[in-house]
């Protein structure tokens, strides 16, 4: 019997593939930076604040695509590894059903965005470039995005990861030709970019869709005709998958949430363009450089659910050691010097002016704070769904957004407009100290859970 692997030879791959798809989010920021009006003024500023304001939507359309998906590839995974044909194609044709309805529901959001965005008070500049890019990627993407939670789902429940790097890889390449043909060549401007990154999902998508298949195909020539075919009780496809989706996905609906509130802060600012750019390049820096967190705490969910069933209570804890000190051990020797090396290289690049630029130097130095006290948070709440108590690591997710990051962002604003400083840096500070209490609270829960199981 072969060694079981720890958390590290199961999160390297994982790292891999989230980073590359963190750096699919980098591209529209940089090619905003470049857009001009009919007159030659820079629009950097205000497409940078409207691809800010877009990031709360997008994360809801990331939180919806992460349920499903795990849904529906638990349950392919489990009904191929019994055998059951007959289940997996049920599952396949609910996952349709479900895919139409979310197709429809973002499309309908999309054209409330289209209808809304200039009547909530925005700079009518930003509001403007606000309502084409969201509307056009929420919209367009609920088509291209969507459609591939099918195809992940059965290359990740048949274990091929690979594909799922090469669809980001082939994606990212597609998007970056389409965005220097459609903003340079055709002048299109923020229209141009957020249409870019809908069609550049196009390639992952195609690629993902032959993957599957061979898969399929394979597994359909391999089938044991004798295997189960039918279910001893009813089998509700649609209830299965979204029995799992619902909580899996309420993480990232909270982070959507989170993100919204810090925005509407910002928005009602009297420099509010500068101070939602600067958030968003901050806000940007801090989930790119987290990627290995979620990726390790992706990687921990299987790892501390096989051990417990085990009842290896102590390797569980080690584990946990492990991650964590592997974590603070990457923010200490590349986030930190990343963030102060290149980070003033970077705010000057994306900056659509000195005002913006100041403030995004000025919350360089919070951006290794903010990874250092997301690791609890994103390691444990996946150790609760290993041990089976996914409800605390939801019921702390909800206190974080509601009654910890939003009031302290809000303090943290209203402290540094009264004392002279950039209130980005305040926002900066509240969304740290906000994480940062939410991870002890997380941290005492799992060591009271840990000790009952002993």
């Amino acid at each position: 019997m072969s060694k079981e692997k720890g958390i590290f030879a199961l999160s390297t791959p994982l790292v891999i593939s989230f980073w590359l798809r963190a750096a699919f989010q980098w591209i529209d920021p940089a090619f905003a930076t470049t857009l001009k009006d009919a007159a030659g003024n820079s629009l950097g500023d205000a497409s940078l604040a409207a691809i800010g304001l877009t990031l709360p939507f997008e994360f809801l359309m990331t939180a919806v695509w992460v349920g499903a998906s795990n849904g529906l590839t638990s349950r392919l995974a489990a009904a191929m590894g019994s055998g059951n044909n007959d289940q997996v194609e049920k599952l396949k044709g609910a996952a349709r059903r479900i895919i139409w309805v979310l197709n429809g529901a973002f499309l309908l959001l999309a054209f409330g965005i289209a209808f809304l965005a200039e009547k909530v008070g925005l700079d009518p500049v930003v509001a403007s470039q606000f309502r084409i890019y969201a509307t056009v990627l929420i919209g367009g993407s609920a088509f291209t995005s969507f459609w591939s939670i099918l195809p992940d789902s059965l290359v990740k429940a048949h274990h091929d990861t690979r594909t799922t790097m090469w669809a980001g890889i082939l994606s990212t390449g597609l998007n970056v030709l389409l965005n220097t043909i459609f903003t340079f060549a055709l002048g299109w401007g923020i229209f141009g970019i957020a249409f870019s990154t809908v069609l550049g999902r196009v390639a992952g998508l195609g690629y993902a869709i032959y993957r599957a298949a061979l898969h399929e195909q394979r597994r359909i020539a391999e089938t044991n005709p004798e295997g189960p075919t039918t279910e001893s009780t009813p089998f509700r496809p649609i209830h299965a998958i979204l029995g799992i989706a619902f909580p899996s996905g309420m993480a990232y609906v909270l982070m959507a949430l989170e993100s919204q509130i810090i925005n509407f802060f910002l928005a009602r600012l009297p420099d509010a363009t500068s101070q939602l750019a600067a958030w968003t390049l901050f806000e940007r820096g801090v989930r790119f450089l987290a990627i290995p967190l979620i990726a390790t705490s992706v990687a921990m969910l299987p790892l501390v659910a096989r051990r417990f069933g085990q009842k290896d209570r102590s390797g569980i804890r080690k584990e946990i050691r492990l991650a964590q000190l592997g974590s603070v051990g990457y923010t200490i020797l590349f986030v930190l010097p990343i963030t102060l090396l290149l980070g003033p290289w970077v705010a000057g690049k994306l900056s659509g002016s000195p005002e913006t630029e100041s403030a995004v130097v000025a919350t360089l130095w919070i951006i290794p704070l903010s990874v250092l006290v997301m690791i609890p948070v994103m390691l444990l709440r996946a150790v609760f769904d290993g041990i089976q108590k996914p409800r605390a690591g939801l019921i702390v997710a909800l206190i974080r957004a509601f009654l910890l990051v939003g009031p302290l962002v809000w303090l943290g604003i209203d402290w540094a407009s009264r004392n002279g400083h950039h209130p980005t840096v305040g926002a900066a500070w509240g969304f740290s100290i906000g994480v940062g209490a939410a991870s002890i609270l997380l941290w005492f829960w799992l060591q009271r859970e840990l000790k009952k199981e002993t």
